[in-house]
């Protein structure tokens, strides 16, 4: 039987988004990986700025919530999210560590605000998150 974490806190924080771990994108240093992918959302610098400079992860993502989206963000946004996360578990030897220790489990982003895209909201969504840390892991193993 597989073992599942299906809660992104306490012992297993590190692996939301919201957890404060440095993330390169586009050659710019964000304080989280959340910070990164709010910043992804839009070319312009000065918003990206904004984002990053942002204490709070939750504060960037209500920036993120604010800007005008890049042309094709919905379509590359999973691809994004991927690179980020890609980046925040090879750049942060602890947080990889960690990642490798869950072993085979299923990691799903079970959520109380609604997102069914990036996790599962009352037993429905697509857990992009979790799709993607499995699969970050599986390549950190191979690798």
């Amino acid at each position: 039987m597989t073992k599942l974490i299906t809660s992104f806190r306490d012992a297993h924080r590190f692996l939301s988004n919201f957890y404060l771990a440095p993330v390169e994108f586009e050659r710019e240093i964000y304080p989280s990986s959340e910070h990164a992918f709010q910043a992804a959302k839009t070319v312009d610098a000065e918003d990206r700025r904004i984002i990053r400079e942002e204490k709070s992860p939750g504060k960037a993502k209500r920036l993120g919530q604010q800007i005008t989206l890049r042309d094709g963000w919905e379509e590359m946004k999973v691809w994004v999210m991927e690179e980020i996360v890609k980046n925040k578990f090879e750049n942060n030897a602890d947080l990889r560590i960690l990642l490798l220790r869950t072993g085979n489990a299923k990691l799903v982003e079970e959520n109380t605000w609604g997102d069914k895209i990036w996790g599962v909201y009352d037993g429905e969504g697509e857990n992009w998150l979790g799709k993607i840390l499995m699969k970050v892991r599986e390549e950190l193993w191979d690798g």
